[in-house]
């Protein structure tokens, strides 16, 4: 589950299947954010997507040696960095389409780029100057024409979420690189759903609502798409670098568009569509960057 090889078509195919299983986790969120609290959403999207990636591992003869850590603050970090994540991004898509909110998601990458230079020390290159100046057009051209309408006002908070989930999600994918080192890819995934899952318990005091048949089945729906996902967008990565899977961005973002039309009535906007190109431009030139940070480790080597 960590060793890279090269099979672009599989990784390429992986990466457009991971959209849609996201997708599906998002919609069955989206289904029920008028009624059920996010961290209760949180709680059983953790807990169901244990499922799919125990299995996984069962399957693969990695469970349970591959939960063995020699790094566990560097988990409780990355997890507790991805459980906050989670939050701000299921908080997100209550007020913005499905699109929309998985395109602020996929900024991750160029808050990466930039937390590079801030916390690690990394040249400040061209190319993460062009991904930052790209993202943020991209969202301008976002955001804007949304403060027009006339629910201007829960948008903004949308977009205020789901940037703050990329920005974390950014912190959270910064500690698995640097954890990954000695770290299997099982482990990551296990103790990080763990923990988002008892973040999530952790709000019943709040109050949780109670569920329906319906709700209960798109809450468990969506653990295992997101579980599911997770691992698809795993071997994706194992099979491709990640500058080869950038252009297939646009094809993950597909799923989204078409479940907001069909699902949801919500057709998509000419603001998403200006800032699609803009954003994922970003998105490749800090995955470029990436591709020559390891080319230069590996002519070191």
């Amino acid at each position: 589950m960590d060793n890279l090889q090269d099979k672009p078509i599989k990784g390429i195919l992986l990466r457009v299947a991971s959209g849609a299983l996201f997708t599906g986790m998002l919609v069955c969120i989206k289904a029920v954010s008028d009624e059920v609290p996010v961290g209760q959403s949180i709680f059983f999207r953790s807990l169901f997507a244990l499922f799919p990636i125990v299995i996984f591992l069962m399957i693969r003869r990695e469970f349970p040696k591959a939960l063995a850590t020699r790094r566990p603050l560097g988990h409780l970090l990355r997890s507790g960095l991805g459980a906050a994540a989670m939050f701000f991004s299921f908080s997100a898509v209550a007020f913005l389409p499905v699109a929309e909110a998985t395109l602020l998601v996929q900024l991750a990458p160029v808050f990466m780029a930039i937390g590079g230079v801030l916390l690690l020390g990394e040249r400040f290159s061209f190319y993460r100057a062009g991904a930052i100046v790209l993202a943020l057009a991209g969202m301008a051209v976002l955001v804007i024409p949304g403060l027009n309408s006339s629910e201007g006002d829960g948008r903004l908070l949308g977009y205020v979420l789901g940037t703050l989930g990329a920005i974390l999600t950014a912190g959270a994918l910064l500690t698995v690189r640097r954890i990954s080192r000695t770290e299997t890819a099982g482990s990551i995934a296990f103790y990080f759903i763990v923990v988002a899952a008892l973040a999530g318990l952790a709000t019943l005091p709040l109050g949780w609502a109670s569920l329906s048949h319906t709700q209960f089945a798109l809450l468990v729906l969506s653990g295992l798409f997101g579980g599911a996902g997770h691992i698809a967008m795993t071997l994706a990565f194992r099979y491709a670098e990640v500058s080869r899977l950038a252009p297939f961005e646009y094809v993950a973002l597909v799923w989204p568009v078409i479940a907001d039309w069909v699902l949801f009535g919500i057709p998509v906007s000419s603001g998403f569509l200006l800032a699609l190109p803009l954003m994922l431009s970003g998105v490749a030139l800090a995955a470029m960057e990436g591709r020559r940070r390891r080319l230069r480790a590996r002519v070191k080597g």
